[in-house]
């Protein structure tokens, strides 16, 4: 039986970190095109603090050494993630993102220590915050049903990522079976919610993986508008173009008929082209002799 635990709990241990690194093709893919786009931070920030809920569970237990170290590393995991989000999310995502991380890291996880280490002691502590590992671990798991409205309503699984609805339901079945064999339900209850979202966000996958969305009549229309629009500037731009070209040869012509020509001669033509700059005429005085005949 001890044996058995340990194997599960190993195998929690190893799926958990799959769960923790299977974004990383999204981020890679945000990285490349330098933008959050349709992306959520919810997720990330949800699974932060569930991870500094369940590494405040491990501390208050015993016999938790693998829980308080998984949790640790999705913890520096997970916070990369969110980093790395904000860095290259729209203005107004990373405002709505950092209200997110303010509500329920600083506020949220600050209240349930404080309260907790106020009115609860020994085993009553460690079986309410439990029960608030429970509730948010459940929302780890409601946490992408948004990504699942998106989309239904888009029939596109371009934002919603295959490898981590995969690792999700691998790791809620492990640590189901190893928060049964155990005895700890507020390990096993949440699990069990965890393995139907993510049969049901593989199974959105598969139906809309191949979908392809039809064109609409108006969009068609537009296109065709817009077309017609780019085709009648080239045509202003072309004979915008043709005037200038006719202007400058005229003024080149003109500029041509300034100057004079010089004296050519054609061999092959014998003909003499003459183009001198007229000069005034001088009249010249021929003298007048008168000659007398006598017969």
């Amino acid at each position: 039986m001890v044996l058995t635990i340990m194997l599960f709990k190993l195998a929690g241990n190893v799926v958990s970190f799959m769960v923790f690194l299977a974004p990383l093709p999204t981020f890679y893919k945000v990285y490349k095109k330098k933008s959050s786009e349709g992306f959520q931070s919810t997720p990330y920030v949800v699974g932060l603090l569930s991870a500094m809920l369940w590494i405040y569970y491990a501390f208050l237990k015993t016999n938790t050494m693998l829980l308080l170290t998984i949790n640790c590393i999705g913890c520096f995991i997970q916070t990369f993630y969110i980093c790395f989000f904000l860095f290259y999310a729209p203005k107004k995502t990373r405002m709505e993102s950092l209200k997110l991380i303010v509500l329920l890291i600083v506020i949220g996880f600050g209240l349930v220590v404080v309260l907790t280490q106020l009115f609860a002691s020994g085993v009553y502590r460690v079986m309410i915050v439990g029960w608030i590992c429970l509730v948010f671990s459940l929302c780890v798991f409601v946490a992408p049903l948004g990504v699942v409205r998106q989309v239904i309503k888009t029939k596109s699984v371009e934002y919603m990522p295959f490898l981590l609805s995969v690792a999700l339901t691998l790791n809620a079945v492990t640590w189901f079976f190893y928060g049964i064999l155990l005895g700890d339900f507020n390990i096993a209850i949440p699990n069990v919610l965890g393995f139907t979202f993510g049969i049901i966000q593989m199974t959105l996958y598969v139906v809309y993986k191949n979908y392809k969305k039809p064109v609409s009549c108006e969009t068609l229309s537009k296109s065709k508008v817009k077309i017609s629009e780019m085709e009648e500037q080239k045509i202003s731009q072309l004979e915008d173009q043709k005037v200038s070209d006719d202007v400058k040869l005229h003024e080149a012509l003109t500029c041509s008929d300034v100057f004079p020509v010089v004296d050519q001669f054609d061999e092959k033509k014998n003909d003499v082209l003459v183009a001198v700059e007229p000069t005034p005429h001088v009249l010249q005085t021929v003298p007048n002799h008168i000659i007398e005949v006598t017969v």
